[in-house]
């Protein structure tokens, strides 16, 4: 239901941005710091657009990166001290099974946490 809503939001945004491009097509000058130049203006709006799309998405992306490998950080961790854990004869009374259901259980809650904390 939220990928729906979004994707509706994101198709009447581009609409918005298309309808408001297209009505400005007047010739502007643009100054690109050692020269300057006329360009239509639907192509100014249009390309700060996309590039505002562009940056949101790298920042984004690194973002995620950072999440995965904190994850698999945290996994491996987890893995040695389990393994320390058990050459020292504890066992926490999971088998191995039901380890790794919990261990899915909380990385689904995780990456939702995530998608929330990226929402906001």
């Amino acid at each position: 239901m939220n990928g729906q809503i979004y994707v509706i939001l994101a198709i009447i945004f581009v609409i918005i941005i298309a309808v408001f491009a297209v009505i400005n097509v007047d010739p502007v000058a643009v100054n690109y710091l050692f020269w300057t130049q006329e360009s239509p203006l639907i192509l100014v709006i249009l390309f700060s657009v996309l590039m505002g799309g562009l940056i949101t998405a790298a920042v984004g992306a690194i973002r995620l990166y950072r999440a995965h490998n904190e994850i698999k950080k945290l996994r491996t961790e987890n893995d040695r001290l389990k393994k320390r854990l058990e050459a020292h004869g504890i066992t926490n009374g999971l088998d191995e099974e039901q380890s790794k259901k919990e261990s899915r259980r909380a990385l689904r809650h995780e990456t939702k946490q995530a998608k929330r904390t990226n929402k906001e």
